[in-house]
C-alpha cells in the first residue's frame, strides 16, 4: 500500500524543536548517551493545537522510555535533502517520509537497515525487502474543496480546469512535497501515461495559484475559502477536519464517466545512517509499530493502520471507510518512478513554466 511519497524547496514554515542548527563537515557533536532522539519527519501527522498523533505518541514515548523526542518538519524531499547536507554530521536519528522520497533516501545510502519490532505485520509492498524503511501510518492521496462555498465537489479533472477555479486552486510542488508529486502520479496513471498528463496539467496551469513547498498549508486557505480546490492526504485532510470544518475529501476521476481513483500514501520511517542516538532511534521505530500506537492511528490521528493485524473499530476508522468506499486504489509502478522521478519533474516544469 503507501509504501512510497511529501516538498524539495527551503525549510520555510518548518517547525523545528530542539534542533541546532546544521553545520558543516566532521563528525556529529551531539551526545550519544543523551536520552533524546530526533526526528526529521514530511508533515500532517502533528496537529498545531497539540491534540495529534506525533503529539500523543512524543509525549507517551517520553513518559515511558525518559527519551525526549525532538522534531523537525518539512516537505518529503526537504527532510531527505537535508539528511543528505548533514551526511558528514548527522543531526537526525529518524527519518519519516513519503513514498518516492524514503526510496530516494535509502538509495542515497542515508538509511541504516532495522526492521522494528512488529514490522513483520506490515505488508510486503509497505515495507523495504532490506529493511532500509518501513511504513507507519497507511494513507492515500486525495483533494479538497470548500464545502461551504462548493455544494458538490468536481467530479473529474476535467471540471477543475472551470474559470471557476481561477486563482482559486493549488496544488504542492511535485519534487518537493510528497503529496504534489502524487499528483503527477495520480495524473499519469489517470490519463495513461505523462504526455497526456503534461498536456492537461498545461492547461490546469492557468487556474493554479503557484508552487507551495507544503501540501499542510494549503488545507486552511481552502477552510476559509481563500482557496476552492487544493491536493491532500486522506489522513491529514480527515485529522485537521476537527479545526477546519469546512473542507470536503473527494477523488478527481479520468472523466466525467469514470470512476474517482487514488493510491496508498505512507509515512514510512527509518533510521538514519550515522544517527547519533541509534539506540534511542530504534526504541522509537519499535514503538511506532506497537499495538498500543498503530491503534492510535485511526483514533487520534486520522490514518490507517500499517500493521495488518490491526483492525481498529473507533468512529475515525468507520469515518475513513466510507470515504475511500467506491474509490478505486491503483498500484505506482515505483520503481519507474524512483527511477525517472527528476526527469518527469523536469518535464512538468518545462509543461507548466514553473
Amino acid at each position: 500500500m503507501r509504501s512510497y511519497l511529501k516538498p524539495i524547496a527551503a525549510a520555510a514554515g518548518a517547525l523545528a524543536l530542539g534542533v541546532t542548527a546544521t553545520a558543516c563537515g566532521g563528525a556529529s557533536t551531539a551526545d550519544g548517551k543523551a536520552k533524546e532522539v530526533t526526528v526529521y519527519s514530511a508533515d500532517g501527522l502533528k496537529s498545531e493545537k497539540g491534540d495529534g498523533f506525533y503529539d500523543k505518541v512524543f509525549k507517551d514515548f517520553e513518559r515511558r522510555t525518559g527519551i525526549k523526542v525532538n522534531y523537525v518538519e518539512g516537505g518529503s524531499g526537504e527532510m531527505v535533502q537535508r539528511l543528505t547536507r548533514e551526511k558528514s554530521n548527522t543531526k537526525a536519528d529518524v527519518v519519516v517520509t513519503l513514498p518516492p522520497f524514503i526510496q530516494q533516501a535509502a538509495g542515497k545510502g542515508l538509511l541504516t537497515p532495522y526492521k522494528p519490532r512488529g514490522s513483520d505485520k506490515v505488508a510486503a509492498g509497505s515495507k523495504d525487502a532490506d529493511g532500509a524503511w518501513t511504513s507507519v501510518v497507511d494513507n492515500y492521496l486525495c483533494f479538497i474543496y470548500n464545502s461551504k462555498e462548493l455544494k458538490r465537489p468536481p467530479k473529474s479533472w476535467e471540471d477543475l480546469l472551470d474559470g471557476r477555479f481561477k486563482g482559486r486552486l493549488q496544488y504542492s510542488t511535485p519534487g518537493v512535497a510528497g503529496d504534489g508529486t502524487a499528483v503527477l502520479v495520480k495524473a499519469m496513471h489517470d490519463f495513461g501515461g505523462k504526455d497526456a498528463a503534461m498536456s492537461y496539467l498545461k492547461k490546469l496551469q492557468a487556474n493554479n495559484v503557484g508552487p507551495s513547498s507544503s501540501t499542510g498549508q494549503l488545507a486552511p486557505k481552502t477552510d476559509k475559502g481563500e482557496l476552492l480546490v487544493a491536493n491532500g492526504d486522506v489522513q491529514m485532510n480527515y485529522a485537521n477536519m476537527k479545526s477546519m470544518p469546512h473542507q470536503g475529501i473527494f477523488f478527481p476521476a479520468a472523466s466525467s464517466t469514470g470512476k474517482p481513483t487514488t493510491f496508498a500514501l505512507p509515512y514510512a520511517a527509518g533510521l538514519v545512517k550515522g544517527a547519533p542516538h541509534t539506540a534511542n532511534a530504534r526504541k522509537f521505530l519499535d514503538y511506532l509499530l506497537s499495538d498500543d500506537v498503530q491503534r492510535e492511528v485511526s483514533a487520534t490521528g486520522g490514518g490507517f493502520a500499517a500493521r495488518t493485524d490491526i483492525k481498529s473499530d473507533d468512529k475515525n476508522a468507520t469515518a475513513l471507510a466510507q470515504i475511500m468506499k467506491g474509490v478505486e486504489v491503483f498500484q505506482p509502478d515505483w520503481a519507474d518512478i524512483d527511477a525517472n522521478l527528476r526527469s518527469y519533474v523536469e518535464d512538468w516544469k518545462a509543461a507548466t513554466a514553473s
